[in-house]
């Protein structure tokens, strides 16, 4: 398994520290710590077999990987998780690491956008229970009609159930009929109030939607075939939140985004920690999106997708 979020800071300044060379007070000033607290970081990466002095790095291979990734990326952390031995799917142990990433984040007092689907619900159901009063979790869109799972409300609400925490949901359809209608509702003072109120979210969780047959905005019904197949003309690359982006990270411009109640992109930039997790190797195209926008500062995948957005990352530099 890889690093536990907690010992994530101390696999982070030896990597800074041996890797890179870094002097004891720069990895203080790049990771906001003290330098005391770095010299305990170290002594704990040596004592614990992080690394070794002989080798100068000895970091696990995923770990390894991971500190790659979030040089390569410019992202604040990355945790690669290997594939899974004891299930049928190889990518059935992320939703529980990152269960636990994310609690990791959680401050006192914070205020967590969470977004829907089924790796979120699925992270939902696997999240210990803590007791963090004073923590209130935000629809980042709107509802679906009750048929369908892993809806937004349901997500929103098993998580603020775990942390014991006051949930907030968005009494609004995702998609309206017409855009005047949608205008209409974003207009109205209180749904106004919860989407103005998403920028001051502390931390954010969701995944990234693909744009193909098999995409949840199709399954709900949100959108048919033939507007899926005017919004691949129109360059769509995936969905956050419901909302579909292009290549670089930006909403779409299109009928569907007009008609939707949820989270404009940068509003979702504007929270300082996005944790973004992706179980699917399908969804390699809408991860990259994701990241040309800055959508994402934290991230959890498998070993195969890290790899791949790593060679993505360093052909992008050569040419």
């Amino acid at each position: 398994m890889p690093i536990r979020p907690a010992e994530q800071i101390i696999h982070k300044a030896a990597w800074l520290y041996y890797s890179h060379g870094l002097r004891q007070d720069e990895v203080a000033r790049e990771l906001n710590i003290s330098r005391a607290s770095v010299a305990m970081y170290l002594r704990k990466a040596r004592d614990t077999g992080i690394v070794t002095i002989s080798t100068s790095t000895q970091l696990f291979a995923d770990d390894v990987l991971a500190r790659e990734l979030e040089d390569a990326l410019k992202l604040d952390a990355v945790w690669v998780v290997p594939d899974s031995t004891h299930s049928s799917d190889p990518t059935a142990d992320i939703p529980l690491v990152a269960a636990n990433v994310f609690l990791g984040l959680i401050t006192r007092g914070a205020r967590i956008g969470v977004a829907w689907g089924r790796t979120v619900y699925t992270i939902a159901d696997q999240m210990a229970h803590a007791d963090l009063q004073g923590v209130t979790v935000v629809q980042l869109c709107g509802n679906l009609g009750a048929p369908y799972s892993y809806r937004p409300d349901e997500c929103t609400m098993e998580i603020a159930r775990r942390l014991n925490a006051k949930g907030l949901n968005l009494y609004a359809p995702l998609v309206l009929s017409t855009e005047e209608l949608a205008s209409m509702l974003r207009a109205e003072p209180v749904i106004r109030e919860q989407l103005d109120g998403i920028r001051t979210c502390d931390l954010a969780l969701f995944s990234i939607g693909t744009v193909g047959a098999d995409s949840h905005i199709v399954k709900c019904g949100a959108v048919d075939l033939d507007e899926l197949g005017e919004l691949h003309a129109a360059g769509a690359a995936g969905v956050i939140a419901g909302r579909v982006i292009d290549r670089r990270g930006t909403s779409l411009d299109c009928a569907y985004n007009r008609r939707l109640i949820s989270a404009d992109i940068e509003s979702l930039r504007a929270i300082p920690k996005r944790l973004v997790v992706v179980q699917e190797d399908s969804k390699f195209e809408p991860l990259k999106a994701a990241l040309a926008g800055k959508l994402c500062t934290h991230l959890v995948v498998g070993a195969g997708m890290a790899r791949r957005l790593l060679d993505f990352a360093r052909a992008g530099r050569e040419t």
